[in-house]
């Protein structure tokens, strides 16, 4: 999966510095544990992704707070907070870019082996069932 990851532009330079940073801590300290040690997360690099990629978009106010954060994790997976504003206050384009942004991440999830929740519908169990 790293080097997958590596083959993503916005976060191909933190990859490869994480990696650095992660084996010099690791040979540093007692890994008789896994738990020891340091490794890179798919929701982490996620997180990282998401960050950077709000930073590139054009339609993103780039002098407001921006942030990805995670929030506690509840029966419905672990929720990722996405916090930024638009340069653009008209609220039909706001809408739009909100849009393009959650299609992109919705698309992009799956790429960090990630899934999106979504409670079943009677249509999902009526597959399940063989219907």
């Amino acid at each position: 999966m790293i080097e997958k990851f590596k083959k993503i532009e916005y976060i191909r330079d933190y990859i490869i510095e994480k990696e650095k940073e992660i084996e010099e801590y690791n040979k540093s300290h007692d890994l008789e544990s896994p738990v020891n040690g340091r490794r890179l997360t798919n929701i982490g690099v996620f997180r990282v992704y998401l960050t950077r990629y709000l930073k590139h978009h054009p339609k993103i106010h780039q002098g407001m707070t921006q942030m990805v954060r995670q929030l506690a994790p509840g029966e419905n997976g672990l929720p990722i907070e996405i916090y930024a504003f638009t340069n653009d206050v008209n609220w039909i384009n706001y809408e739009g870019i909100q849009s393009d942004i959650f299609d992109h991440i919705l698309a992009a999830a799956k790429e960090f082996g990630l899934g999106i929740f979504q409670n079943p519908s009677g249509s999902d169990i009526r597959y399940i069932k063989g219907a």
